[in-house]
Parts: C-alpha cells; structure tokens; sequence
C-alpha cells in the first residue's frame, strides 16, 4: 500500500497527489512515470512524475479527473492509500544542451513539464515556456513556471487575454518571427501534441511528444500501448513514452485509444451514481472542482500572462 501524504486541487478538475514511496524517488528521473491501481478493482493508469523528493521518499502526480479510475483517485484523502504504485517506468527524456528550447505544456501536462524545465536549465539552456489553458482559472504553478523558465509565455483558448490561442498558436508565431528554437517537448492530451507537432513540422525543429496510452503491466510484455511510430510498431511503456512527433502515427493512436469509450462511459457512469459524494471534501473544493468562485486564489480572474 502506497500512502497519500498531499492532496490538493489546483484547477477545475486538476489534482495534485503526493505519495510515499522512498524507491521510486530515489531513482526518478524527468520523462518517466509510474503506473497507479487505487484498489483490486481498479485498472492500472500511467501518470507522469510531475516531481519527487528523495529525502523525503516521496513522488507527485498531476491528473485530470475524467474516468472512474481518476475519480476513484480523486475521492481519497490525505492519509489513504492506494493498492499499487509501479516505477519509474519508461525511459528518461534525453536532456542535453540545445541552446533554446520551448517546452510546451497544457492541463495535466504542465506537471511532468516541471521537473523536464528543471534539467533543461541545468544543462545550460534557455528554456521558453508554453502553458495553454482554456480560460484564466485552469491555469495553475504560473510562479514556480516564471521562476524556473527564462521566459513563460500562458495562452487561453477563451480569448479572455484579448486573443483566443493555443499552444501551437503560439508556438507557430514564435517560429515565424524567426526565433531561433532548437528543440521543442511537449506534455499533454494527445490532441494538444499532434498540434504542437504540426505547428512545428515546417520549420524542421524536432518536437518530443510524451505518449502514455492505455497500459496494462507497464513492462513491454502485453502489447496494449503499442504505437505507430516512422511506420513501425513501438511500446510506449518501454521505448518511450518520448517519440518525435513528426514520426507519430497520430491517426492510429487516437484509434486505439477511443477503443473503449462506450465502456469507459458505462463504467463512469455507474460509479458516479453511487459514490459522487465522494469527490466532495467540503464547498470551497466543489466551487474549485467545478470551475466556480471566479478564478484560482493565485489567479484572479481577468489576468493574463504573456
């Protein structure tokens, strides 16, 4: 058993978990994750290290609460504990002295972005931080991003900054103004990826893109996360989850990865029924979980970051 020792809701929907567990963070490294199964029930759910602490023996996730396995995650406490906790899996990023680099991050993205910005400067590079959201109070860590990053630049998908944007937008309009960009990684939802990897592609600057599909031992043995990179079969569990985004068979992926939505739908809806009670510590963390109360405490409503 894996105990919780931090909960904290950051955004609508967006939770921060802290765990023990000493042998993990003693060997994490940016890029890699760990596969997290609550109870004997549950399904076993890759989440990237958003950081660790060694000497205290603990490691931080980020998630977004969508499925019955992330609300079953999101309805424990400080104190409780999970059933499993694997890793680190998969292979570290490969970090090294680029010159510039943007990382791109969006939602539960910006949590393994942290530690990967946090390398980056080690090496010596200027890091340009890309953080997309859908409107002002999704947007969360804006200090720790400003204090870690060279430069940070935050676009909302609302147009409440005066211009609706993404990541790739952005990412785009740096590049045409003839930025000189060496390398760009990008963490988030599959979609968001694919589009910073397009925006990327005619400019030739290799885009790495953080793949964690459906899993299931985390090992390379089952085959479930298989994807089509440069038109050959990869696991992402174990030859990434970092692949260049220009190879990626975008197509495929988010395929395999709808292919079992009606089940997921049924699961969700039967587990809401019973335990949504669950969810709800107290009515400052239902306002937080549902997107109300006018922004987070660190962002008032209204701000913009660019």
């Amino acid at each position: 058993m894996y105990q919780i020792t931090k909960r904290e809701t950051l955004a609508p929907n967006l939770i921060l978990m802290s765990f023990r567990a000493p042998a993990i963070a003693a060997s994490a490294k940016p890029g890699q994750f760990v596969i997290i199964r609550v109870d004997e029930l549950g399904e076993r759910v890759p989440m990237g290290l958003a950081g660790w602490d060694e000497a205290d023996g603990t490691v931080d996730i980020v998630f977004y609460v969508l499925g019955t396995s992330t609300m079953k995650l999101a309805s424990l406490k400080e104190g409780d504990s999970i059933l499993n906790l694997a890793g680190p899996l998969g292979r570290p990023t490969e970090v090294e002295r680029n010159g510039s680099v943007i990382v791109a991050c969006g939602c539960f993205g910006i949590g393994p972005s942290m530690p990967l910005i946090r390398e980056l400067k080690a090496m010596g590079n200027h890091v340009i931080a890309v953080v997309e959201a859908r409107g002002s109070g999704f947007v969360f860590w804006e200090d720790r991003l400003r204090e870690l990053s060279d430069e940070l630049h935050i676009v909302l998908g609302d147009g409440s900054c005066g211009v609706k944007a993404w990541a790739d937008d952005l990412v785009a309009d740096l590049l045409k103004a003839g930025r000189k960009v060496d390398r760009v990684y990008v963490h988030g939802c599959p979609f968001m990826m694919k589009e910073v990897s397009e925006a990327t592609r005619p400019f030739g600057v290799k885009t790495i893109v953080s793949l964690t599909p459906i899993m299931v031992d985390g090992t390379g043995m089952c085959g479930a996360c298989r994807v089509e990179v440069a038109g050959k079969t990869k696991f992402a569990c174990v030859d990434g989850p970092d692949f260049d985004g220009h190879e990626v068979n975008w197509e495929v992926l988010t395929l395999r990865m709808r292919q079992l939505m009606a089940e997921e739908d049924r699961s969700h809806a039967l587990w809401e029924r019973e335990n949504w009670h669950k969810l709800i510590t107290s009515p400052e963390e239902l306002a937080r979980m549902m997107g109300e109360g006018g922004g987070t405490p660190e962002h008032p409503q209204g701000a913009c970051w660019t």
